[in-house]
């Protein structure tokens, strides 16, 4: 097995193996290396995809990754008030995380890439201040012209390269458990549970599948995110009595960046992508359709670079630039409405979701509403008065909230 490469992807989730992909049909050598010795484990993820979105990404899914096709949403208020969203056709596919982050690996493999499993890397080969590669745990080097980071959350090899890593501050760790016996349910809509006491700085779900388990998570920035889920599934005045005669198969933990996109995600020989570059949506922790766009720009780059034996941050940067456009006005907005969000108080969160309920917003949301691209959603709802009405609430509910910090 060759140990100089073109390209050197770490980690094999689905940014890390979408980059890999990208770059090896456009002609590029590329290996990537996997921690653990499969892809695909551990699951990190609710596995909850918009499928415009696939689409839009050009991936098609095997029937056999699909576990259920989503139509709407029931939101649930601090105080239990239901808002309900739902459309006349699915908008979202529930997945198997597993088997998704193993076909997007199986199109990597079919363009070429090679997989190098049991492959910890440890630290980043450096050359005269350009990225020449990776040393794996067993201190074994493998050269390249050029490493893509696709670590995830742990920003270890991030740190390496001198670029400011993933704010702690609004990182907050999840938990989900895989459920059977769920009672009282719609079978094509997800639900999510707002309010302090349930997950503060965020919010719980439940996800189902078509053949009565589902996905029950939530998290949170504050206290113990199994006591939270524990107390979540077993008091909450709604969701217990769906939970009632549940019975848990298993639980999973993952932490989730919601700062926003970290400020350079380029240097010499080095692109960041996915979790690493905390591409994720800051309102709903959703952070593979972003960063699967953004790892087929970081594929494509990576490959001109090589065809071009150019693999200075100058150049490089140009993937910056590209994903910037492409997500960078989303994520901003939605950055901006966590932070909004995260100061209410569950009083005013209570009344933005009556105003929701009153003012019809659902049919805006309908028309207008993407899951992913939310930013850009709202400037086509703000010709719409009721929209503008629960915006102006909302805004001046935050507004009151932080002034109230600011003096207090």
């Amino acid at each position: 097995m060759k140990t100089k490469h073109d390209i050197v992807v770490v980690g094999a989730g689905p940014c890390g193996s979408y980059a890999a992909y990208s770059a090896a049909k456009l002609g590029a050598n590329v290996v990537v290396c996997e921690e653990h010795n499969q892809v695909g484990a551990p699951d990190h993820c609710a596995g909850h995809l918009n499928i415009s979105s696939l689409k839009r990404l050009q991936i098609p899914l095997p029937q056999s990754i699909i576990e259920n096709e989503i139509k709407g949403a029931n939101i649930y208020s601090p105080s239990g008030k239901e808002f309900v969203l739902r459309c006349h056709n699915p908008v979202t596919y529930v997945v198997d995380r597993g088997r998704f982050d193993k076909h997007i690996a199986e199109l990597a493999m079919k363009a070429g890439v090679q997989y190098r499993f049991k492959s910890r890397v440890k630290s980043l080969l450096f050359d005269s201040g350009h990225v020449k590669g990776v040393i794996l745990k067993e201190k074994e080097k493998i050269e390249s012209s050029l490493v893509i980071d696709a670590e995830g959350c742990s920003s270890a090899i991030l740190k390496n390269t001198g670029l400011a890593g993933l704010r702690a501050s609004m990182t907050v760790r999840g938990i989900q458990a895989d459920v059977e016996g769920l009672e009282h349910f719609d079978e094509d809509m997800v639900e999510v549970y707002l309010g302090r006491n349930v997950a503060p700085d965020f919010f719980a779900w439940i996800i189902p599948r078509k053949d009565g388990t589902a996905k029950v998570g939530l998290a949170t920035s504050t206290g113990n995110p199994q006591q939270h889920l524990r107390s979540f599934m077993e008091k909450h005045p709604v969701a217990s009595k769906k939970l009632q005669k549940s019975k848990v198969n298993s639980i999973l933990a993952h932490p989730i960046p919601l700062a926003g996109p970290i400020p350079k995600t380029y240097s010499n020989g080095f692109l960041a992508v996915g979790d690493a570059a905390s591409q994720v949506k800051p309102t709903t922790g959703g952070g593979v359709i972003f960063g699967l766009t953004c790892a087929k720009v970081a594929g494509e780059v990576a490959c001109e670079a090589v065809k071009s034996g150019n693999f200075s941050e100058m150049f490089l940067s140009s993937y910056h630039r590209q994903w910037k456009r492409l997500v960078g006005f989303d994520l901003s907005a939605m950055l901006m409405m966590r932070r909004m969000l995260n100061s209410l108080p569950d009083s005013r969160t209570d009344k933005v979701i009556d105003l929701c309920k009153r003012l019809g917003i659902s049919e805006t949301l309908k028309k207008f509403g993407d899951i992913d691209f939310q930013g850009r959603s709202l400037i086509p709802m703000m010709k719409y008065p009721g929209t503008l009405a629960v915006i102006s609430y909302f805004l001046y509910s935050w507004l009151m909230s932080s002034t109230k910090q600011s003096f207090f």
